[in-house]
C-alpha cells in the first residue's frame, strides 16, 4: 500500500514562525528591518523556549528537559519498544538574526505532529521534536553544543563550565533560566533523525528549485588567536621599535585570504568574525589583539593542511620582530559528516510525491544534524531562501509557500520513517 503524503497547514506554520520571531525582536538600523536577537540562555531565549514548550504540550507532546537544557517533545507510537524518529533544530540565534534559522526545523516538527493529530494517524514508532541548546555557539564559544553533548562528543562538565564574555557559566545560566533539566543528557540512539532548515545559501534559488536533499556537512574549525604586543605612545614611538598587535592581526587576516585564494587547500573558506584590540584607544599602539578564525572545508585532509599553514604563519609572525607572541585556543572542530543515503532517498521520494523539484547539495553551515549523525541514520531538508540565501542577518527570508513545502516534505518523511520496521 502506498504511504500517504502529509500536507501541513502553511498559514498556521507561518504564524508560529512570526510569533516566535517577535520574541527577542529588535529594529536593525543597518537594514531598516526587524531582526531577532535571541542568544542562547538569555531572557529572550528562555521566553522563546517557554513558548515552544507550550506549543508542544498543546500538540499533545510529552515534554522532557535534559541537563543541557535540550528539550524533547514526544508523540508515542503504537510500539512502545521501538526507537523514536527524531526531528528538530534550535531556536537560539546570533545577535543579528532573521526568523528562520533553526526555528523552521523546530516549528516544522511541531506542525508535522499537529497534522498527524488532525488526520488521526498513529505511527508505529514514536516521533520526537527536539530543541537543542546553543547551536550557534556565539555566546559560549562552541557551536552545536547541546547536540554534541547529547551525542557524546563533548562532556556535560565541559559544557557547563563554558563562560560567556561576562564570565557567566552555561551551567549557571541554565539554572537561572529554569532549563537545568534532570533528564540524562546522553540521547538513546533514535531510529533516524531528519532536520528541516533554511538553506542559508544561494544554491537552491540559483537552481530554481525549492527543496534540497542534503548529502552532508563540511568540516568546521574554530579557534581564537591572541596576539601579545607592547603598548606604546602613537606619536613618540618610532615604527621600528613597535610591537604592534593590531598590525599583526591584520597580517593574519590577509594571510587567511591568501590561503583561500591560492586554491591549494581545496574549497577552503576563512572568516575572521571577531576582532578587538586593547587598550582600544586612538593614540596607543595596541598591546593585544584578539580574533577568531572560522575555517570551513569539505575535505578533512585539505582542512588539516590549511590549519598547519596558518600555524606556520603564526610561528613566522612571532619571529618577525621582538616583543610579539601568539597564543591560540581551540573553540570547536568538527570533521566532514556524510549523511545517510537511505534517509536521503526517503526525503527525495517525499519531495517527488509532493510534486516538488529537488537537488542534492552539501551544507556549508554547521547543524545539529552533524552531531546526531553519530547516533543514527541522519539527513536534512533544505528550504530555499531569498536574497541570495542571506542568513545571520535580518534580511534572511523564505516565503510562506517555500516553508510550507519544506515542512510538507518533512512531515511525509517523518510519517514514512516512523512506519519502518
Amino acid at each position: 500500500m502506498t504511504t500517504p503524503t502529509l500536507t501541513v497547514d502553511g498559514p498556521r506554520l507561518w504564524r508560529s514562525l512570526m510569533d516566535l520571531a517577535a520574541i527577542g525582536a529588535y529594529d536593525d538600523e543597518r537594514t531598516g528591518l526587524r531582526g531577532v536577537n535571541r542568544l542562547a540562555l538569555t531572557d529572550a531565549d528562555a521566553a522563546g523556549r517557554r513558548r515552544v514548550v507550550a506549543w508542544m504540550e498543546e500538540a499533545g507532546l510529552t515534554v522532557r528537559v535534559d541537563r543541557m537544557g535540550n528539550i524533547y517533545g514526544r508523540r508515542e507510537g503504537t510500539d512502545p519498544t521501538a526507537a523514536a524518529v527524531l526531528t528538530g533544530s534550535h531556536i537560539d540565534s546570533v545577535a543579528t538574526a532573521g526568523a528562520f534559522d533553526g526555528c523552521l526545523g523546530v516549528l516544522g516538527g511541531i506542525e508535522a505532529v499537529r497534522t498527524l493529530n488532525e488526520r488521526g494517524i498513529r505511527t508505529r514508532r514514536p516521533i520526537e521534536v527536539a530543541v537543542f541548546t546553543e547551536e550557534e555557539g556565539v555566546r559560549f564559544g562552541t557551536d552545536m553544543l547541546g547536540s554534541a553533548v547529547a551525542a557524546g562528543r563533548l562532556t556535560l562538565e565541559y559544557a557547563h563550565a563554558l563562560t560567556d564574555r561576562d564570565g557567566r557559566t552555561l551551567g549557571g545560566e541554565l539554572a537561572r533560566t529554569g532549563f537545568d533539566g534532570t533528564e540524562d543528557v546522553r540521547l538513546a540512539p533514535p531510529h533516524a533523525y531528519v532536520e528541516c532548515h533554511i538553506e542559508q545559501g544561494p544554491v537552491l534559488a540559483g537552481s530554481g528549485v525549492e527543496i534540497g536533499v542534503v548529502t552532508g556537512v563540511q568540516g568546521i574549525s574554530w579557534q581564537e588567536i591572541t596576539v601579545h604586543g607592547r603598548a606604546a605612545h602613537a606619536g613618540t614611538t618610532p615604527t621600528r621599535l613597535r610591537a604592534d598587535a593590531g598590525l599583526a592581526a591584520a597580517h593574519i587576516i590577509v594571510r587567511l585570504r591568501e590561503l583561500v585564494d591560492s586554491g591549494e587547500y581545496g574549497d577552503l573558506r576563512a572568516t575572521v568574525g571577531h576582532l578587538i584590540v586593547h587598550p582600544d584607544l586612538t593614540n596607543i599602539v595596541p598591546a593585544r589583539a584578539e580574533l577568531t578564525v572560522d575555517l570551513r572545508n569539505p575535505d578533512d585532509a585539505q582542512m588539516a593542511r590549511a590549519e598547519e599553514a596558518l600555524a606556520a604563519f603564526l610561528r613566522e609572525l612571532e619571529e618577525s620582530g621582538p616583543g610579539l607572541s601568539v597564543t591560540t585556543r581551540r573553540m570547536a572542530k568538527t570533521a566532514h559528516v556524510p549523511f545517510d543515503e537511505g534517509v536521503q532517498k526517503v526525503i527525495a521520494q517525499a519531495a517527488d510525491d509532493h510534486g516538488l523539484e529537488h537537488i542534492s547539495l552539501l551544507s556549508g553551515a554547521g547543524h545539529d544534524a552533524q552531531e546526531i549523525a553519530a547516533l543514527c541514520p541522519t539527513a536534512m531538508i533544505f528550504v530555499r531562501g531569498e536574497y541570495d540565501g542571506i542568513s545571520h542577518n535580518p534580511r534572511e527570508y523564505s516565503t510562506p509557500e517555500a516553508c510550507a513545502h519544506g515542512v510538507d516534505v518533512l512531515a511525509t518523511t517523518l510519517l514514512r520513517l516512523a512506519g519502518q520496521d
